[in-house]
């Protein structure tokens, strides 16, 4: 049985790789080399470096691990290629007016992984990407969020 194929942006697979490289290249030898140092200080069971850099190479491979099987599950979508139809879809770039408060904001649909509210990254999973998802410039969309229901006029959609 095979994982489902998990979307994410070529920009976030990009970030994935960097963090694997540095992983691979500069944190794994690192730490094999905090191992031995500390081997050398004798008795292994109240020696705390060797423990604390045991624990640190279990994180490193575990994170290494957790980073290839999301690379090797991930369905990269390079919207830059699709023709912009003025649909929001996963990976386009989104403004959207607050129809009460006027106020705009801009979003960038990406996946699970990638989202961060504080770069203007929504997850697709989220409700307000689910609300927007599929909808065109000039739609007005109400979505239930934790604040309660907002109605968002999309202004525009870019696929960047």
């Amino acid at each position: 049985m095979t994982a489902d194929r998990v979307p994410m942006t070529v920009d976030g697979a990009e970030n994935l790789r960097r963090e694997l490289h540095e992983l691979k290249s500069v944190q794994r030898p690192k730490v094999i080399e905090d191992i031995a140092t500390a081997r050398e200080h004798g008795d292994l069971k109240e020696n705390a470096e060797y423990h604390a850099a045991r624990e640190q190479q279990s994180f490193i491979e575990g994170r290494i691990h957790e980073i290839e099987s999301k690379l090797a599950n991930a369905q990269i979508v390079d919207v830059s290629t699709i023709p912009n139809n003025g649909k929001v879809i996963f990976g386009c770039t989104v403004s959207i007016i607050n129809t009460e408060t006027d106020a705009q904001l801009s979003y960038k649909i990406v996946g699970d992984d990638e989202a961060d509210i504080k770069q203007g990254k929504l997850s697709f999973n989220s409700p307000i990407a689910r609300g927007l998802i599929g909808k065109v410039a000039g739609d007005i969309v109400d979505i239930s969020t934790p604040g309660g229901i907002n109605s968002f006029e999309i202004d525009s959609v870019e696929y960047v």
